[in-house]
């Protein structure tokens, strides 16, 4: 049983040989995509906007954004929590940069099956994409 959920946004960003940005946070082992919790009074395509800019240095518009789904997993890197994710997709307008927490980027082609990925990425991003 799940302890808590967080309400989450995130963007899948593909390039043009259909590998996904993923992220790895500091002192943790799980890629996931740039994206993080709601603020107070935030709805999720704001967050979502706001978490790419702070992890990636890329900014966006509600416009850029197309809902890919919303799904609940468990959360990568928080024990017994959970993930109530909105996801997104857009185009990337820039080169990303890992800031603040981030401490790597990495392309990732859906196929990838490691124990590196985060669940909701494995279990629900990447079946999508593939679908």
């Amino acid at each position: 049983m799940l302890s808590h959920l967080f309400v989450v946004a995130a963007v899948c960003f593909l390039d043009d040989r259909s590998r996904v940005l993923t992220v790895r946070k500091r002192d943790t082992a799980a890629f996931m995509l740039p994206g993080g919790k709601l603020e107070p009074g935030e709805d999720a395509a704001a967050a979502a906007l706001r978490e790419v800019h702070e992890e990636i240095g890329v900014r966006l518009r509600a416009a850029d954004l197309t809902e890919l789904g919303r799904w609940t997993a468990a959360a990568a890197n928080e024990p017994d929590a959970g993930v109530a994710a909105t996801v997104y997709t857009a185009s990337l307008p820039a080169p990303p940069v890992a800031a603040r927490e981030i401490a790597e980027l990495r392309w990732m082609h859906p196929a990838h099956d490691g124990a590196d990925v985060a669940p909701l990425l494995r279990d629900h991003v990447f079946p999508a994409l593939a679908g």
